[in-house]
């Protein structure tokens, strides 16, 4: 007889696991469900207490967030991997930001295509560092998976405000600049000199971000959600061809990595702690509240269709070059140099005069 008792070995997950199966999903779906909540039911959110304090007051906890990234940023984590790191920001936050100011210069800050300048910055100049680190995983070297630091660095909305406030096109009072900068810098202090901290508050995002995702959509209105959705999409497809193409290019010809230099496309990515940052910026300068709710869901949107896009260009351009292989198959160690083995097998061809022909 067949024993058709369940299997309660791996628990259902119909919630969680249904939101982390979609890319961006752990911050998208609530974002949405909290837009249908504020748009339908107003009311519910302002019953005070502790259900307004969790469903519509995102601030504490995106700040949260925030100083638990900073006690990520350590010299133990970024020494190694220091010059993979200043190529992945400059190909995917210092380049496009700069390329987006200028464009800010000659259109203003609507943009173009109903995309305006905060939307581009929000989605250009930070990184998903979850995509990278599961395809380096993979494909890349201990280096390329170290250069994570890369996106825990351009997280969240600090270059954004940096771009918008050096280059006058909105200000940015620097006691704004401070206070959105002060519980990283916090977080980077606490994280270097206790690091059993830094180990207590690591799943503090994956834990936080659904309920602040949750509070950032109750402000927004559904027709937000119809009208940016397209135009999200068109920014999302955009992301990884432009930011991902530029930090090929660093990749390349910085960091050298030749036909592994592919990989850098996985960095044109958008992270979903960005969905918040035109909410930040239109605080520190109400010029851009215009923007906020349209450019919220273009974000979003972005996040979605560029963590899709993302891998598939970069394993794409790996396969172009033959390059579409685990390390040790090129026989390479963890640290990106030739395995023993595969260093006198060369050896031993450059010395064979037949080699060539095989």
């Amino acid at each position: 007889m067949t024993d058709r008792s369940p299997d309660l070995s791996t628990p259902r997950s119909p919630l969680y696991g249904t939101m982390d199966r979609i890319p961006g999903g752990t911050m998208v779906i609530p974002l949405v469900l909290g837009a249908v909540v504020g748009t339908l039911a107003p009311g519910f959110l302002e019953l005070g207490d502790f259900t307004t304090a969790l469903f519509a007051t995102p601030m504490p906890l995106m700040a949260l967030v925030i100083f638990a990234t900073g006690m990520q940023i350590t010299p133990r984590s970024i020494g190694p991997v220091a010059g993979t790191t200043g190529a992945l920001l400059l190909g995917k936050t210092i380049v496009p930001g700069l390329l987006v100011v200028a464009l800010g210069f000659l259109v203003g800050l609507d943009g173009v295509l109903g995309i305006s300048i905060v939307a581009m910055l929000a989605t250009f100049d930070n990184s998903n560092g979850g995509i990278w680190l599961a395809f380096t995983g993979k494909y890349g070297t201990r280096t390329d998976r170290g250069a994570y630091v890369a996106s825990a660095v351009n997280d969240g909305p600090f270059f954004t405000m940096l771009f918008i406030g050096a280059a006058g096109l909105g200000e940015i009072p620097l006691e704004s600049f401070a206070a959105a900068v002060i519980p990283l810098l916090l977080g980077i202090l606490v994280g270097n000199i206790d690091h059993r901290w830094t180990e207590i508050l690591r799943p503090v995002p994956t834990i936080v971000i659904p309920f602040f995702a949750f509070g950032l959509g109750t402000g927004i209105d559904i027709g937000a959600i119809l009208t940016g959705g397209m135009t999200g999409i068109v920014l999302g497809l955009v992301v990884t061809p432009f930011t991902g193409g530029t930090t090929y290019l660093a990749y390349r010809f910085l960091a050298r990595r030749g036909k592994r230099a592919g990989i850098g496309f996985v960095a044109g990515t958008t992270a979903g702690n960005s969905i918040v940052t035109p909410a930040i910026i239109a605080a520190a300068d109400p010029r851009f509240e215009r923007y906020v709710d349209v450019a919220t869901v273009q974000v979003a949107t972005a996040v979605l269709i560029s963590a899709i896009t993302a891998p598939l260009i970069a394993a794409w351009f790996l396969r172009r070059h033959g390059a579409l292989t685990t390390p040790d198959e090129d026989g390479l160690d963890e640290g990106g140099e030739p395995l023993p083995a595969a260093a006198g097998q060369r050896r031993d061809e450059a010395l064979d005069p037949a080699s060539e022909h095989r």
